[in-house]
């Protein structure tokens, strides 16, 4: 792959000469019949920039960061903070993914002596990057997945996948795509009061994506690792409208779930949000 530069940024300045005594005097000779030039208005239903191109030229980046936070004060004080950086490089024959996320919450805990202590209950940070192959035909492609969730109260402390396969685009039309993947894999878990676990999987994932509108988009992403001592699973539901050309404001409900937990802990852990999403 060619190596290029992430950003390529044009700025225009120069409304200073409009200001100047000649461009004053040509504009007293003009007649006075000349019709005025209409005012130009902002499409409100043109394409968003904030959404990833369908197809991007060669060599081009496209990189999203969103953030969203709550803070409660009162008779409960708290504080949470989730935040995602999500980019995708493209070249002739490939295709790159880079994601980082993190989320933390922390309380303020009532104690019977009556002070009060913040006490953090949840953190977590999650990496990926992912290499795709471009094969003959249209949207068909053979990948390489890594992942590591590093997840401070979660039922695994820390979780690290490997997964190759191939992938391909079972439904396009003017307003929606699906994408599925299948593969082997191979994770490795770590409880926070259990022994780790490792061994072979076999991932399966879909995404399903549709424009509801030029200025609307709904996204349903899927995954499941199915192996012999745990299946874990992952589930994305997004909905993100437009605020201008390069924000969007995204609401997210997503889920993950595993099998294999400890006994004081729960299979599933959800979490819904409110972001502002900035793309460039």
């Amino acid at each position: 792959m060619k190596s290029d530069s992430l950003f390529a940024l044009a700025l225009a300045a120069g409304f200073a000469a409009f200001a100047s005594p000649a461009f004053a005097d040509v504009v007293n000779t003009m007649p006075a019949t000349t019709p005025a030039a209409p005012p130009q208005t902002l499409n409100v239903h043109a394409p968003l920039t904030v959404k990833a191109p369908d197809k991007m030229a060669e060599g081009s980046w496209f990189t999203s960061a969103e953030l969203g936070a709550i803070t409660t004060s009162g008779n409960t004080n708290g504080t949470s903070v989730t935040g995602k950086i999500d980019a995708r490089h493209e070249t002739s024959n490939w295709s790159d993914e880079y994601i980082a996320s993190g989320y933390f919450k922390e309380d303020e805990i009532h104690n019977a002596d009556g002070t009060r202590t913040r006490e953090r209950s949840a953190e977590r940070y999650a990496l990926s990057a992912k290499a795709a192959f471009k094969l003959l035909g249209e949207g068909q492609r053979a990948f390489v997945l890594g992942s590591h969730v590093d997840d401070k109260f979660g039922a695994y402390t820390k979780y690290s996948s490997l997964s190759v396969g191939y992938g391909s685009q079972l439904f396009k039309s003017e307003s929606k795509t699906l994408d599925v993947e299948i593969g082997p894999g191979y994770f490795h878990g770590a409880h926070a009061a259990a022994p780790s676990e490792s061994g072979m999987t076999v991932r399966g994932a879909a995404l399903f994506r549709w424009a509801l509108s030029s200025s609307a988009w709904f996204a349903q992403n899927f995954s499941v690792e199915h192996g012999t001592s745990n299946t874990h699973t992952i589930a994305e539901t997004a909905l993100s409208t437009k605020i201008n050309d390069t924000m969007q404001m995204k609401a997210g409900f997503s889920l993950r779930s595993d099998t294999s937990v400890p006994v004081d802990k729960k299979n599933t852990d959800t979490q819904t949000s409110l972001t502002v999403v900035y793309s460039f």
